[in-house]
């Protein structure tokens, strides 16, 4: 990213941008996201308030999709000779930061796209997201605005009659992500107002009626798990709770739930169940029977299409011949599934005697448990919680006192100002509050005898 002058397109002022003009998914793993959101290549005029995006060329990499992109702005007004003149070198940087078996034929034919927004939705088809699954997208979202203006819960019910066939599973899962979004960002009025109106929309619409009565059942089915839990809980138990639930949603969350529960011994006991029924219950118990398994038949390839890309991805990085540098570009991608995978792979080296398979996996871990370590400042701030004795907290900041610094000050009152904006434990913010106060005394004591 770089620091550009350019002209206001609203009043011409000169004003300066952040710019970004290279995204590449080889390098940077976040770089597909951060051109999605439009959080680059914005600015703001202190002039005249504009605010919006820049004009500036941008080159869009995606090795997996085998994807190269390009976008000029027309509003620039350059030649095509100049502009291969400026996008040439951002495509040049691709090719080179990949090793030569990876440099496709896709490399050398970019696909040019004639605007910004086209680029977006190229982006995004790649992803199987359809320009009309957008549009529907943006109307739900628009529904949910309309809502949160509306402040009679009379009026909004008008608005939700009038718009009912918006209102399905995804309007649902849009809202509860705005919800979470607006609750960690301590915003209590709208994560309130917007609670209020998904209680509204499950009462008065028959998608929201059905996810009531599912989410109802689910609980009510893992209450009944949690209770059988505490005396053990045997398959005859899972089969009898299985067997009282109502909707195939609540069927897949349990079974999702107690997969390990759902083995040979547990169908054989169906299977008997069903021989020794006589009832007009029959049919339904092996319908159940073909239901869960082909629950646990998707719940299980899905666990092999995890594990497996897991295990892709793991000689993907030990394929690099900088391993450090490798894993950090991958760190976000590391998951539970990918943690199983180094374990099998490092214990099918051990059964190979391939020594350098061991080594090389043996760096990859004390890399990931080095980059996911906590900074040091967060540890000390952590210790210092876990000890209530001042006398012992005075030894821990002597211990540490290159760390105890203005910065670190800074650092513990963000953390205060947090846990007050999201209502965390009273004990806790009390507890930080006593730590700020010592590490200010030990920091003004240090500064002095200096």
């Amino acid at each position: 990213m770089s620091r550009i002058q350019t002209t206001c397109p609203r009043c011409r002022q000169p004003i300066l941008a952040e710019v970004q003009q290279l995204f590449d998914n080889n390098t940077d793993p976040t770089a597909k996201q951060r051109l999605l959101s439009r959080s680059t290549n914005s600015a703001r005029c202190q002039a005249c308030g504009y605010e919006g995006l820049v004009s500036t060329p941008i080159v869009y990499h995606d090795p997996d999709k085998e994807l190269l992109l390009t976008f000029f702005p027309s509003e620039l007004g350059l030649p095509v000779n100049e502009q291969e003149k400026q996008i040439g070198p951002l495509i040049n940087q691709v090719v080179n930061a990949l090793p030569a078996e990876k440099r496709k034929g896709y490399l050398f034919q970019p696909q040019t796209m004639f605007t910004y927004q086209t680029l977006l939705d190229k982006v995004l088809e790649a992803d199987g997201i359809t320009k009309e699954m957008i549009e529907a997208q943006q109307k739900r979202v628009g529904l949910i605005q309309r809502l949160l203006t509306t402040p009679k819960p009379e009026d909004r019910s008008t608005i939700i009659a009038q718009e009912n066939a918006l209102v399905d599973g995804a309007f649902f899962t849009i809202l509860s992500t705005i919800i979470e979004s607006a609750a960690m960002q301590g915003d209590e009025k709208s994560a309130q107002l917007l609670n209020e109106i998904q209680s509204q929309l499950l009462q008065e619409t028959e998608v929201g009626k059905k996810l009531l009565a599912q989410s109802i059942e689910t609980q009510s089915a893992l209450k009944a798990l949690q209770e059988a839990s505490k005396n053990g809980l045997t398959r005859e138990v899972l089969l009898d709770t299985l067997i009282g639930l109502k909707s195939d949603s609540s069927l897949t969350t349990i079974v999702s739930l107690t997969r390990s529960g759902l083995d040979y011994q547990f169908f054989q006991l169906l299977s008997e169940k069903i021989d020794q029924d006589n009832s007009d219950k029959k049919q339904s118990l092996i319908d159940l029977r073909d239901k869960l398994l082909n629950i646990t038949r998707e719940i299980d390839n899905e666990m092999q299409k995890r594990l497996g890309e897991g295990a892709k991805l793991l000689n993907s990085i030990l394929s690099e011949s900088d391993l450090e540098q490798a894993v950090k570009k991958h760190l976000p991608e590391l998951d539970e599934f990918f943690s199983q995978a180094v374990q099998t792979e490092f214990e099918a080296a051990h059964q190979k005697g391939d020594l350098e398979r061991i080594e090389k996996i043996q760096k990859v871990i004390k890399i990931i448990e080095k980059e996911s370590a906590p900074p040091p400042e967060i540890e000390l701030i952590q210790k210092l919680i876990d000890t209530a004795d001042e006398p012992a907290r005075l030894k821990i900041l002597e211990e540490n006192s290159a760390l105890i610094t203005d910065q670190l000050l800074v650092a513990i009152n963000s953390i205060i100002a947090e846990g007050e904006s999201r209502k965390q434990a009273p004990e806790l913010l009390e507890s930080l509050r006593g730590v700020y106060k010592l590490v200010l005394r030990f920091n003004m004591e240090k500064n002095l005898k200096k």
